[in-house]
């Protein structure tokens, strides 16, 4: 019987020939990740393991990101913990203000996560690096204590979803439409524990951001991991960073898939979620009438170069509505840095945005942007549940940059094609 490149890596991984579906198993780990929410809560739980050290100091990476730069004394405090035990054991991979990022930006670029690897990290987001062809799931704070004192996890190994996504993209559609049209056909618990890949020739031809996005979001159909097999696109963005040796896994033709998905891309239009679930799509044509009071457009999701350049096209020569609110997240310095080069963060501030430091800030309703009662916000980040971005009784809708953009232009949500 063949196998999924999910099988594959962590058969590879666990020492073994081959795994099934539902089979447990123990792991080695390429990189073990968390972030000052999640961290804390490991380095407390390390020392009841018995261990001096860390399994290996060059494994590790912490990223104080959600509530970065320091929003108040909590969080001080969490970011001290996390500085503090990086410099006990001496971990390589400690990343603070001036070099920092949000995690799930940073480490790709970085270099860190690596076709077949197998990684780990204390925030469901994880699963983005499954862009470069590697297992990546999201894990609770005392399975990752565990891990950082053995380089070790053990897993349910999931069963595969295929989703096969062929024609060409409309207009102003990007990966975080085909990812929204996904989640609201099969909903947020749609592939509970299974891994979703992405295959077909949309995938393709789509951008290593644009891949980022699609597998960043695959938590919110409850996946344990999405994933894109390496191909020459890949190849050429991690070869540019690779900080290690890597292997490149690919499914077997005859692997076995729970359910394959056939998905006319070209049929795609930009999408919304609305509130308060990221299944519950529709259509920008659909949304139109929302009226809003602020746009944020970054986070893991959507903070890379090409978003930010995206909507810098749409804003540009134009003003961000009296009415509303924009900010803007750069996912790490660099991202940053060329932003600034390209003339991309003139064009932002030029139409009106405030164009914040990497931080996952108002993503999470951590700082920088929180919704008051009654408020609704537009924004190119993952999830719009419930006071996901401040006060239980405001809204988020989600979309990709360039609608973020023009509904920041018009005051509501917008297609780009109401801007040109």
């Amino acid at each position: 019987m063949g196998m999924t490149i999910t099988e594959k890596i962590l058969a590879a991984h666990a020492g073994l020939e081959e795994v099934v579906s539902g089979q447990l198993i123990n792991a080695k780990l390429d990189m073990v990740l968390a972030n000052d929410v999640t961290a804390p809560v490991s380095i407390r739980e390390f020392p009841k393991l018995g261990k001096a050290s860390v399994f290996d100091k060059s494994k590790v990476a912490l990223v104080p990101d959600h509530f970065a730069p320091n929003k108040d004394i909590q969080s001080a405090e969490q970011t001290k913990i996390m500085r503090d035990f990086a410099r006990k054991h001496e971990i390589e991979n400690y990343f603070e203000i001036g070099q920092m990022g949000i995690e799930h930006c940073l480490l790709p670029e970085q270099g860190l996560t690596l076709p077949g690897d197998c990684i780990i990290g204390a925030d469901s987001h994880t699963c983005t690096y499954g862009a470069v062809g590697a297992f990546a799931t999201g894990v609770g704070s005392t399975d990752l204590a565990a891990a950082l004192a053995t380089g070790q996890a053990w897993f349910r190994v999931p069963e595969s979803l295929k989703f096969h996504l062929f024609g060409d993209l409309q207009a102003w559609v990007g990966g975080k439409d085909l990812i929204l049209y996904i989640i609201g056909k099969i909903g947020v618990d749609g592939a509970r524990y299974q891994a979703m890949e992405f295959t077909g020739e949309t995938i393709t031809n789509l951008s290593m951001d644009n891949r980022f996005t699609i597998c960043n979001m695959a938590i919110e159909a409850g996946a344990k991991n999405g994933i894109i097999a390496p191909d020459a696109k890949t190849l050429e963005y991690v070869n540019a960073r690779a900080k290690r040796d890597y292997k490149v896994y690919q499914s077997d033709a005859n692997a076995k898939y729970l359910q394959v998905f056939e998905i006319d891309a070209a049929t795609i239009e930009p999408q919304i979620a609305f509130p308060h679930l990221p299944e519950n799509t529709r259509s920008v044509k659909e949304a139109t009438h929302v009226k809003l009071d602020q746009v944020v457009i970054g986070s893991c999701t959507n903070g890379r170069l090409e978003d930010l350049r995206a909507a810098a096209n749409v804003l540009k020569g134009k003003k961000v509505h009296r009415e509303i609110r924009l900010l803007v997240f750069p996912g790490t310095q660099q991202i940053y840095r060329n932003a600034l080069a390209e003339g991309i963060i003139d064009a932002l501030v030029e139409a009106g945005a405030a164009v914040s430091t990497p931080t996952c800030g108002p993503c999470l309703g951590g700082h920088m942007g929180i919704l008051a009662k009654g408020e609704r916000a537009l924004a190119t980040t993952n999830r719009n549940f419930v006071g996901r971005m401040g006060h239980p009784e405001s809204e988020v809708y989600l979309s990709n940059p360039v609608v973020a953009a023009a509904s920041a232009i018009l005051g509501r949500i917008a297609s780009p094609e109401e801007v040109r």
